[in-house]
């Protein structure tokens, strides 16, 4: 599998929540990924290098993995299935490779406190990537993708994605998305 570099070129709030932005390194692509609250703020503590007082959770599993001689080699942006992207770490502990399947947000929240690279698979580039010109382009495409979500789709959408979050046992996420329709059932009523 081909794995194209990438960094963090922006991190934005749309109307549909926030979106972190994955610039192609070898050319003008970037990945969109919508992330939650919680993992943009973790995102945005970082890139803008605010001190906590107390570490965040992301900050607590990098102080595990330090704890347990465990080094992030890097992050994999490795899949998308159904509007959904897939992640994975790429570990090393006792000199033997690690893989963990991992959501690209808490990847790349990750990855930032480690100082590992980020990758995305060249067919998940190709599949969604985007060539945005300058930062009006970018909010122009946006809201063109927002017209073409109806709130029927999304409704579907999210049906889909708290089911198969159930079935997962993934019951904080789970939870998350029973929250987002009730706020979509409650704003088309």
């Amino acid at each position: 599998m081909s794995m194209l570099p990438v960094k963090v070129d922006q991190l934005v709030l749309s109307n549909m929540g926030f979106v972190v932005l994955l610039k192609g390194a070898q050319d003008e692509r970037s990945l969109p990924i919508f992330i939650g609250a919680a993992e943009a703020q973790a995102i945005a503590i970082k890139l803008n290098g605010i001190e906590v007082p107390r570490p965040l959770t992301h900050d607590l599993l990098k102080n595990l993995m330090d704890f347990l001689e465990c080094r992030l080699l890097r992050i994999e942006v490795c899949d998308l299935k159904e509007g959904t992207f897939y992640a994975r770490l790429v570990l090393e502990r006792d000199a033997q490779p690690l893989t963990l399947d991992c959501r690209p947000s808490d990847a790349i929240a990750l990855a930032l406190r480690c100082g590992a690279p980020i990758f995305v698979a060249e067919a998940v580039m190709e599949e969604a990537g985007r060539v945005f010109e300058t930062p009006a382009e970018a909010k122009a495409e946006q809201t063109q993708a927002e017209k073409k979500t109806t709130p029927a789709s999304r409704l579907e959408t999210l049906n889909r994605k708290l089911e198969q979050a159930i079935a997962e046992e993934r019951y904080e996420d789970a939870a998350k998305i029973r929250d987002e329709i009730k706020n979509l059932k409650g704003s088309h009523n």
